[in-house]
């Protein structure tokens, strides 16, 4: 009775959704998965997710992703350099190049395409914006105020320091000459006076601190940790970068990691060896912050825990392996360690797949969501194979064995150059995947990839709809500060909650680029108290977190979460 029962709720959302949807009664430039096919083989009892595909043509191949607060705006950009996209920029807008390519030498062109889009997550609607300097394997983050600080990249782009804000026509701002040294494959992130720290960069053993606008830096700071962890195809790039509950600096490189004090510049202590292989580009495994526990009845933030997950990545001979045709297996294990805890070590886990150029996002639930990367070879210009196209949900609250979950499969290809993105309902934007030198769309086995994905994390269970929170408040203006208490007021088809089955969690969304998902951070809030205050109405009242260092600021995105299914999120502003 219960399985027939789940049969006809489903086929009446699938009507209802099919009717609502003008791509399967009539034209439109996108193609949307119906709901009865997103759940996995012939068994409609658990639902794996579902995928959407939004856009045909992005215009780029988005290497570098992330989104703009108070908007419904993702940034993607490419390289400046990599030819013709999809894309063109106004007439009369072209820029001047410098032309290296062909013996041309001291030649320079035009280039009037865009590599760069402003993209709406809701339409998938793009307007082109204009890069000068070359962004390739460039890095960035959201600044306090939640302009898009973007540093590095190649040749004329490696010590500029861009920027670009969320208004309707706004578009970069460049400095070429800011930054003291090139950075390519370095890693940006925030700190708790609101500055940004840049760390390494190809041969770049050394770190600085993005200066003010208009401002450029005279000096960087030797950090032989870098030239420590090289190796002969330098995997410690895109060093993996996190801030520390206590205010140090973590920095993971190849398999080392240290703590750094942002403040003295003095590194505090080495943690022992990631082993088992390469973690960081161009192995390219995926790392993160765990979710950050706020305890309400504890505010000494000296003792928040603050750990660490490291998946994946490649054998560190894979690079040179590669050139002679060989594909070795990526790594499947993972690491966990707490670097609050000074005698914590590594626990390893194993994934059920081996992955190497995958991301790693942070759910509104808490969960880890690693997706898109390869089964085989390592990053570069067809030095992979065997796309790794099931997402892998990670529970990090369960049980060891009882955490990790595969999803359903998308069908498109996404290794190197690929990206992914927390939007604010928590789905998942996915684009990019360029394996060619230049676009390349024909005579190739992974085309260059200019469509972008929805993936619908299994929260979105089409039977679990009438669980899922709504948020009325609306906090656009207001600025909410440190260890404040404040009120979400929020919808729920329920007479009554209990408390212990609700969560607020509070999301800093990320810059991603190369399977690095620079900045995130995710903060679980202490409770105070929960408030019925009409039917099916409610107030849940909590605790902002105690200081910068536990939260940097600026605009986060809070949610909801209701036994496990999250609310669309609020952006609020925390300083």
């Amino acid at each position: 009775m219960s399985i027939m029962l789940k049969s006809l709720t489903l086929l009446s959302l699938f009507f209802t959704y099919c009717l609502t949807q003008p791509s399967l009664f009539g034209n439109s430039r996108v193609t949307k998965t119906p709901l009865i096919a997103i759940y996995n083989g012939g068994d409609d009892t658990e639902y794996r997710g579902g995928w959407e595909l939004v856009s045909e043509n992005a215009g780029v191949s988005a290497m570098h992703m992330t989104i703009l607060p108070n908007s419904n705006k993702a940034i993607m950009f490419d390289a400046a350099g990599f030819g013709p996209s999809g894309i063109s920029l106004p007439p009369g807008d072209c820029r001047q190049v410098f032309n290296e390519r062909d013996g041309y030498e001291d030649q320079f062109e035009l280039d009037c395409c865009a590599h760069a889009v402003e993209f709406n997550i809701d339409t998938a609607d793009i307007r082109p914006l204009k890069i000068l300097t070359d962004t390739w394997s460039s890095c960035g983050g959201l600044s306090a105020n939640g302009t898009l600080v973007q540093t590095g990249g190649w040749g004329d782009g490696g010590r500029s320091v861009r920027y670009l804000s969320g208004c309707k026509a706004c578009d970069w701002e460049e400095h070429p000459m800011s930054l003291s040294a090139s950075r390519w494959f370095s890693t940006q992130h925030i700190l708790p006076n609101g500055d940004f720290i840049v760390i390494g960069g190809r041969r770049m053993f050394s770190y600085e601190y993005v200066p003010k606008v208009e401002s450029s830096n005279q000096m960087y700071f030797l950090l032989p940790f870098l030239q420590e962890t090289t190796d002969p195809v330098e995997n410690n790039l895109y060093p993996f970068v996190f801030l520390s509950t206590d205010g140090n600096i973590f920095i993971f490189a190849n398999n080392r990691s240290i703590l750094l004090n942002p403040t003295t510049n003095k590194i505090i202590r080495e943690l022992p060896v990631l082993d088992g292989g390469s973690r960081n580009y161009p192995s390219s495994g995926m790392a993160t912050l765990l979710p950050i526990k706020l305890n309400v009845n504890d505010p000494n933030s000296n003792v928040i825990r603050a750990e660490i997950l490291i998946c994946g990545g490649a054998d560190p001979r894979a690079g040179k392996l590669v050139e002679k045709g060989i594909f070795v297996t990526a790594l499947q294990n993972c690491g966990r360690i707490d670097i609050t805890n000074p005698k914590s070590t590594w626990q390893k886990e194993m994934m059920p797949t081996p992955r190497t150029m995958g991301d790693m996002l942070i759910l509104p639930t808490g969960d880890i969501l690693m997706i898109n990367g390869a089964k085989k070879g390592t990053s570069g210009w067809n030095f992979a194979e065997d796309a790794n196209s099931t997402p892998l949900l990670y529970k990090p609250d369960y049980p060891e064995t009882q955490r990790f979950m595969e999803l359903k499969a998308t069908t498109i290809p996404r290794m190197y150059g690929s990206t992914s993105i927390v939007l604010p309902d928590g789905n998942i934007l996915v684009a990019g995947s360029n394996t060619n030198y230049y676009y390349n769309f024909t005579g190739v086995k992974y085309p260059t990839e200019l469509r972008v994905e929805k993936f619908y994390p299994p929260y979105f269970d089409p039977l679990l709809v009438f669980a899922r929170p709504t948020i009325v408040s609306d906090y656009k203006g207001i600025m909410v500060k440190y260890q404040s208490n404040f009120v979400i007021e929020f919808k729920l088809k329920k007479y009554k909650v209990n408390h212990l089955d609700l969560k607020v969690t509070m999301y800093a969304p990320p810059f991603t680029t190369h399977g690095f998902s620079m900045g995130q951070r995710l903060l679980v809030l202490g409770i105070k108290g929960l408030e019925n205050v009409g039917l099916g109405l409610f107030q849940i009242e909590v605790v902002a977190p105690p200081m910068a260092k536990i939260a940097p600021p600026g605009f986060y995105l809070v949610f909801v979460v209701h036994n496990g299914i999250p609310s669309s999120g609020i952006w609020l502003q925390i300083a």
